[in-house]
């Protein structure tokens, strides 16, 4: 009978043995290193590129040529976390962990806001109130070179598989990941997963109860009744809330190109751009809010999305940002932070503040309703 790690191998995170080959693979990646000099180095890449490569491979064999665990990587990965946070935020909180328990298991289903940063912020919410670390579910479409695949399943990142068309295939997908991410609850990982296919670029969070329907393929195939089987998975809705959100002109432009022309081409390397824009992008004060694990009884995968929307727009923690764009409370609102947000829309074109300012509303709309 094949093992967990067999039966999941083309979509689970690395384990101990398969970290430094990976990193191997990374260093001596050209398109890795050609990545990093674009974004980091771009106004002198043409003329020192060929000298760069060489000292770009030495400087990361340096830092984690010895590396050799999944332990070892989150050490790492945490002290580029602890940076993150002191240069590109105010401030950074959570609530809601006094209604968890550190030695079980979750599901976090959460609002999804920017590809990297919205699993990163949970994750260190987790790590700060010594919580296990959780493994993240990410979309093949962001992996469409190897060097980014093997960087995320080295931080404890699963695949979930979106690039397929053929029904069958489709279909085998959906149940592996649907398998894995219950072995993974009963076993030893909590797991993170976004409410949604893709980031909400408009500002309105809404669950897919799409997801839901693939949580239970696995129950329904182990004849298991849809609520014992919701009850097993211990979902625990997540807001993640930004300040500022450091793709929000890029979420706007995209909004706009499809209103105008009925589409948005994208860039090859948008999504790497926007992971990194999030990652160094000025984000404010951010706050993270666990709500409490989903205990109703529940007849379908509608009932179960909303219950999670409920608990985020409850729980979405509202920045002086959302109430200026939403013209709400604003008297109360200090003229430090009325600037700063004037500030950040005048560096927008005018014909994507529109949009920019209803990304902002929306959470205080959301809020008002419940």
């Amino acid at each position: 009978m094949p093992t967990l790690s067999d039966r999941f191998s083309d979509i689970r995170p690395y384990n101990d043995n398969e970290i430094q080959p990976a990193i191997r693979r990374v260093i001596n990646s050209d398109e890795f290193i050609d990545a990093i000099i674009s974004f980091r180095f771009s106004k002198i890449a043409k003329f020192t590129g060929f000298l760069l490569k060489p000292l770009l491979r030495r400087y990361f064999l340096y830092k984690w040529g010895a590396i050799c665990s999944i332990d070892e990587m989150q050490k790492v990965v945490g002290e580029y976390m602890e940076h993150m946070i002191d240069s590109t935020t105010t401030q950074f909180t959570y609530s809601g962990l006094e209604n968890l328990e550190a030695d079980k298991n979750y599901l976090f289903v959460s609002n999804h806001r920017d590809i990297a940063m919205d699993p990163a912020f949970v994750n260190w919410a987790l790590f700060s109130e010594n919580f296990k670390t959780v493994r993240v579910a990410i979309g093949d479409n962001l992996l469409s070179k190897p060097f980014a695949s093997d960087l995320m399943r080295m931080n404890k990142s699963f695949i979930v598989k979106r690039g397929l068309t053929a029904p069958r295939e489709m279909m085998k997908a959906v149940l592996q990941l649907s398998d894995y991410i219950f072995s993974s609850l009963q076993t030893d990982s909590s797991i993170w997963i976004a409410q949604r296919e893709g980031r909400a670029k408009d500002g309105f969070d809404k669950t897919e109860p799409a997801i839901i329907k693939m949580f239970y393929l696995n129950g329904r195939k182990k004849k298991i009744a849809f609520n014992d089987y919701i009850k097993q998975l211990n979902i625990v809705p997540v807001a993640v809330s930004y300040e500022f959100d450091t793709c929000d002109k890029q979420k706007a432009q995209e909004l706009f190109d499809k209103a105008e022309s009925g589409e948005y081409k994208k860039s090859e390397f948008e999504d790497i751009e926007n992971i990194v824009r999030g990652i160094v992008g000025q984000k404010g004060h951010v706050h993270v809010t666990f709500g409490k694990t989903l205990d109703d009884d529940f007849e379908d995968a509608e009932q179960v999305a909303a219950a999670i929307d409920k608990q985020i727009y409850q729980n979405y923690y509202l920045h002086p940002s959302n109430f200026i764009a939403a013209k709400q409370n604003v008297a109360e609102i200090s003229e430090a932070d009325k600037q700063a947000f004037e500030t950040r829309l005048q560096n927008i074109k005018p014909a994507l503040q529109e949009r920019v300012l209803k990304m902002y509303a929306n959470p205080v709309k959301n809020s008002i309703k419940q």
